[in-house]
């Protein structure tokens, strides 16, 4: 594969030594330009290491040891690090009603798939499986 494979290699490296579980193409267009960054992280998404959530967003991966399955190595699971790529990303966001009524203890329903409620634009897909985030505006 060519400059691929050393540019997989060093972020790798930079993957392991970082305290984020989100990651975005663009922390990793200092290494090389962002198409070679592109194809270095889906070699990643291909060997399990990481997980795509939408465009330009990855999530560390981990193996389970009982199924086989990928999963998010983030012990929040999908919100969490929903939540993570949107503040990596910049985004006003904040819980929404339905979260902020669980939290105060008025509710005892919480939404199947995680909802967020978004102060201005937002247009990006962010998915984990057959989980999609929700945003409310």
């Amino acid at each position: 594969m060519g400059i691929v494979d050393p540019l997989r290699k060093r972020i790798e490296r930079r993957l392991a030594r970082s305290r984020h579980d989100v990651f975005l193409t663009r922390d990793f267009t200092t290494l090389s330009d962002e198409d070679q960054a592109i194809r270095a992280l889906r070699a990643l998404v291909a060997e399990r290491k990481l997980i795509r959530l939408g465009k330009g967003v990855y999530a560390k991966a981990i193996t389970s040891q009982l199924s086989g399955r990928v999963l998010l190595a983030h012990p929040g699971g999908f919100q969490a690090v929903a939540e993570q790529a949107l503040d990596r990303l910049g985004v006003d966001w904040e819980p929404s009603r339905a979260q902020r009524e669980f939290a105060q203890g008025h509710s005892t329903q919480i939404p199947a798939n995680p909802v967020i409620r978004v102060n201005g634009r937002f247009s990006r897909k962010l998915r984990y499986g057959d989980r999609e985030l929700i945003i409310e505006h």
